[in-house]
């Protein structure tokens, strides 16, 4: 009888010998798989050992970098509205942390780098690593079928779970044609069933596996699948195998019914969607929310330092086998439109030489970018999320260029010889991005040819 762990090893080799098989030699996939396996079960053993966050300098960065950022978080607020941020950098190059701003628009109470905030669709990249830590041991595989665990659910047929993390299963997205209800009624509580349904009516962007699209149906459909597969809610899945071995003491996934934020928090902000985008003269408090519109595609609260940890295991693959890992990122291309060094893994994505993604949920928006080796983390969050995703996606992208060009204190040189994009790009792209500015006249002075 196959042990859980050899068990799992066989499914990992059945999954890697599929992608290239049409030049693999028989007899050279026989070996692979061989090794595969007894490589596998050694370290399916010790793979949820975490790492305690990057190998960042314990330094401050210079006044200079320091001005630097501080400017580009300052701007950042400005042209996305928001009243608050909390922001920080570890690098080996230099650390740096910020509460920026206040609480309310139009308070006075000052923002504290100890408060929590929704993390917004980042949440995807917490439920696919679970996915790949239930494969390492065996409960399910990638290339099981959907209705494998939700036989009643017409319209899955040939999506796979692995498809639906990837974003490759051709399911459109529900969060479009609920945009603006999420936003005009944040409390109310969406059955999983209910939001699927939408997706499922909604366009396909193909046949599964074809080419990839974002869509948060996928992974509600996913969370709803492994609930069946384990017997287990989320809340708990979650602790299992990512909050207590990462030792997140501040992140949670609160019931749907639970509007409130944890104490200490900033109230989140979100401009009514139109038919042409966000309607800046309307702008609501979206502070009290269920986290049901988005579930376990978006629905995690966590603090500044706990994302920072998060985001460190993540991008070294801490919490999974060598295999899981290599399975998360191997990346496929993003819509035709987006640059050639950003691409998408199971839940995360490859943003040149780092990892990360972003998240949006009325009221917040975040970012999170980190590299492999543990030399760089980077984790924005902004308490007004009419700008969107991209836009803290193009802040995290402007602080990591402003601290690879920062030199080392040691040897004098540049982080990074060159990340694939500068920081006057990633200015441009955030006044690109931005919406319902607190001063219109920012957009004009910060997009720079």
């Amino acid at each position: 009888m196959l042990t859980p762990h050899l068990a799992a090893a066989l499914r990992w080799g059945k999954l890697v010998l599929s992608i290239g098989d049409a030049i693999t030699k028989p007899n050279t996939r026989r070996f692979a798989l061989l090794s595969l396996v007894l490589g596998t079960v050694v370290l399916l053993s010790g793979c949820t050992s975490a790492s305690p966050g990057p190998a960042a300098s314990g330094e401050p960065v210079s006044a200079e970098i320091a001005v630097q950022l501080d400017e580009a978080v300052a701007e950042a607020m400005t042209l996305s509205g928001s009243s608050g941020a909390l922001v920080g950098v570890w690098a080996a190059n230099g650390e740096w942390t910020a509460a920026s701003g206040t609480t309310e628009i139009g308070g006075s109470a000052p923002m504290s780098a100890d408060m929590h905030f929704r993390i917004g669709t980042n949440t995807t990249a917490m439920t696919c690593t679970v996915l790949l830590r239930l494969v390492d041991t065996g409960t399910v595989a990638l290339e099981d079928e959907v209705s494998t665990y939700l036989p009643r659910i017409v319209g899955v047929a040939g999506v796979t779970l692995g498809q639906l993390c990837q974003g490759t299963s051709g399911l459109g997205s529900y969060s479009p044609a609920l945009a603006a209800e999420f936003v005009h009624n944040p409390a109310r509580s969406w059955p999983a069933m209910e939001v699927v349904s939408q997706g499922l009516a909604a366009p396909r962007s193909g046949v599964p596996g074809s080419r990839w699209s974002q869509s948060n149906t996928g992974i509600v459909l996913l969370g709803m699948a492994l609930e069946q597969a384990t017997g287990t809610k989320w809340s708990a899945l979650y602790d299992q195998y990512i909050f207590h071995p990462l030792g997140l003491h501040d992140t949670s996934y609160p019931h749907a019914g639970d509007l409130n934020l944890p104490s200490p928090h900033a109230h989140g902000y979100a401009a009514t969607v139109g038919a042409d985008g966000p309607i800046c003269t309307a702008i609501t408090d979206s502070t009290l929310l269920s986290n049901s519109m988005s579930g376990v595609a978006g629905g995690v609260v966590s603090t500044l330092a706990d994302m920072k940890i998060w985001s460190s295991a993540l991008a070294a693959g801490s919490l999974l086998s060598e295999t899981a890992t290599q399975a998360q990122w191997d990346t496929v291309p993003e819509d035709v439109a987006a640059p050639s060094w950003k691409r998408y893994g199971l839940g995360a994505e490859q943003i040149g030489p780092l990892r990360g993604g972003s998240g949006s949920i009325p009221g917040f928006i975040s970012a999170t970018l980190a590299d492999p080796d543990e030399a760089l983390t980077v984790v924005v969050a902004l308490n007004n999320s009419s700008a969107g995703d991209q836009f803290a996606l193009a802040l995290a992208r402007r602080l990591a260029a402003i601290m690879a060009r920062a030199p080392a204190e040691d040897t004098g040189t540049p982080l990074w010889a060159a990340l694939p994009w500068s920081d006057d790009q990633a200015r441009s792209d955030l006044a690109a991005n931005g919406a319902c500015p607190t001063d219109p006249t920012a957009v004009t002075d910060a997009n720079i040819d």
